[in-house]
C-alpha cells in the first residue's frame, strides 16, 4: 500500500511539473506582462492587529497603489485577487493567478510578533526552512485556511501548524526559484537603499499560497505592526506611497530583465533601467515621531557604489546566470550539475551564480543552451561592463 501510494505521489507530482512547464512557456508568449497582485487576508480575515493597525486594509491599500503605477506602463496587465474588503480563500489566490497565466505573482503582507520589538522588511520565496522564525511566519500566512469550509479535505490533509507537510511539493516551484530570488532581491534593495527600512533580507518558507502557482513568485511582509513606530509608517499615506513605489519599480526592472513580448527569447526593452543596488543592513531602530530607521550617516558607503558613469566604458562581458541562492557553494562541477567555469557574485544578500564568460553576444546563447541542458531551465543572459551588471539591450546598443 505504501508503494502505490508513493507511486501516486510521484505521478501527481510530474503531472503538475509538467503543467507548470507548460503553462510558464504559455505565459511568455504574452503580448502583456502580466503581474498579480495579491493583497493579503481580507473581509473575516484580519491578519495580524496591534495597535488598531489591520494587516487587511495596510495590504489592500498598499497592492491598489502598486497597481495604479503599474498600469502605467502600457506593457503591463494587473490582475488583482482582491480591490476590496472581502474573503478570497488560500487556494483560490493562486488558481487566479493561473487561470490569468500570469508572469509574476506577488503576494502582500504585514508582520507582527508578540514581544513587539522587531521591525523591517523581508520578502520570501516558497522553499523549506528550519529556521524557527521563517516557519512562524509560514505558520501565522498559512493559518487562514481554517476559516474555510471543508479546508481539511480542500487542503489534502495539510496541517498549518507542521509546515513539513509540504514537504512533496515543494518541486513545484523549483523551476521559478532563480527569477523568484531576483524580484524579493531588488525589492528588498529598494527598501533598504532608497526607503532606508531595516533589511531583514530574503528568506524561504513553506507557504500554501506560494507552493500552487505555475509562474515566479514571492510574498512581501512590509513591516511590523507590532512595533507601533513602524505600524504608523505602514499606516501613513506617505508610507505606502513609498512602500508601493518601491515595490512597482522592482516589477518594472524585472520585466525589462526577463520579459520579452510574445517570444521566450531574452531581449532587453528599450527603457531605462533603474541599476540594482547592493543590500546595506541598516540596524539602529527607527525613531519614533518619525516611524521610519535612522540612517548610520558615520557608515561608509560600500565601493560597489560608484557612479554609474564608471560603466559607461570598457569591454562587455556576458554571462548566463544559473542560479541564486544564500547558501556560498564552493564553484565545483559536482555542485552545478556537471557545469564548469562557474562564477559567483554577492552584491546583494543573495548570492548568484553564472556560467560561461564571453565577450560574443552569440555565444553567451549557446551557453545558455548549454545550461538549460544540463537542467537550469530557467536561466538567463546577463550583461556587465567594468564589473558593472548593466542591461543586454544597453550592451548590444553601446557595443
Amino acid at each position: 500500500m505504501t508503494n502505490v501510494t508513493t507511486g501516486n505521489m510521484k505521478l501527481k507530482l510530474a503531472f503538475f511539473t509538467f503543467i507548470v512547464c507548460c503553462s510558464a512557456a504559455f505565459a511568455q508568449g504574452n503580448s502583456k506582462f502580466r503581474v498579480v497582485l495579491d493583497p493579503g487576508h481580507g473581509g473575516k480575515d484580519y491578519g495580524a492587529v496591534y495597535h488598531g493597525f489591520i494587516e487587511k486594509n495596510i495590504a489592500l491599500s498598499v497592492a491598489l497603489k502598486v497597481g495604479k503605477l503599474l498600469e502605467k506602463d502600457q506593457g503591463i496587465q494587473v490582475i488583482y485577487t482582491r480591490k476590496s474588503d472581502v474573503f478570497i480563500e488560500l487556494t483560490e489566490r493562486p488558481a487566479i493567478a493561473n487561470r490569468a497565466e500570469a508572469n509574476f505573482f506577488v503576494s502582500i503582507h504585514c508582520n507582527g510578533e508578540v514581544k513587539k520589538t522587531a521591525y523591517g522588511t523581508e520578502t520570501f520565496v516558497m522553499g523549506l526552512t528550519k529556521n524557527a522564525s521563517n516557519l512562524e511566519v509560514a505558520k501565522k500566512e498559512n493559518a487562514v485556511i481554517t476559516m474555510e469550509k471543508d479546508y481539511k479535505t480542500k487542503y489534502e490533509g495539510f496541517d498549518p501548524n507542521r509546515p513539513e507537510t509540504m514537504i512533496g511539493l515543494q518541486l513545484q516551484q523549483e523551476a521559478f526559484i532563480d527569477q523568484s530570488i531576483d524580484m524579493a532581491s531588488k525589492i528588498q534593495t529598494v527598501f533598504t537603499e532608497d526607503l532606508e527600512r531595516k533589511n531583514r533580507g530574503v528568506k524561504q518558507a513553506p507557504f500554501w499560497v506560494l507552493h500552487k502557482t505555475a509562474m515566479p513568485s514571492i510574498l512581501i511582509e512590509l513591516g511590523f505592526l507590532s512595533y507601533k513606530p513602524e505600524g504608523e509608517y505602514l499606516t501613513s499615506d506617505e508610507g505606502q506611497d513609498k512602500l508601493a513605489k518601491a515595490i512597482a519599480s522592482s516589477i518594472i526592472s524585472y520585466k525589462k530583465e526577463h520579459f520579452v513580448p510574445g517570444t521566450q527569447e531574452y531581449r532587453e526593452p528599450a527603457e531605462t533601467k533603474t541599476e540594482e543596488k547592493p543590500v546595506v543592513v541598516k540596524d539602529t531602530k527607527p525613531k519614533t515621531e518619525a516611524a521610519k530607521p535612522v540612517v548610520d550617516a558615520a557608515k561608509p558607503k560600500p565601493a560597489a557604489e560608484a557612479p554609474a558613469a564608471a560603466t559607461s566604458t570598457g569591454p562587455v562581458v556576458f554571462k548566463v546566470q544559473i542560479a541564486a541562492s544564500g547558501k556560498d557553494l564552493p564553484l565545483t562541477p559536482s555542485n552545478f550539475n556537471g557545469l564548469s567555469n562557474i562564477s559567483k557574485s554577492a552584491e546583494t544578500a543573495v548570492i548568484k551564480y553564472y556560467y560561461g564568460e564571453t565577450a560574443e553576444y552569440s555565444r553567451s546563447k549557446e551557453l545558455l543552451e548549454e545550461a538549460k541542458a544540463k537542467g537550469y531551465s530557467s536561466a538567463f543572459v546577463v550583461a556587465f561592463r567594468n564589473g558593472k551588471k548593466i542591461t543586454v539591450q544597453e550592451a548590444l546598443n553601446k557595443r
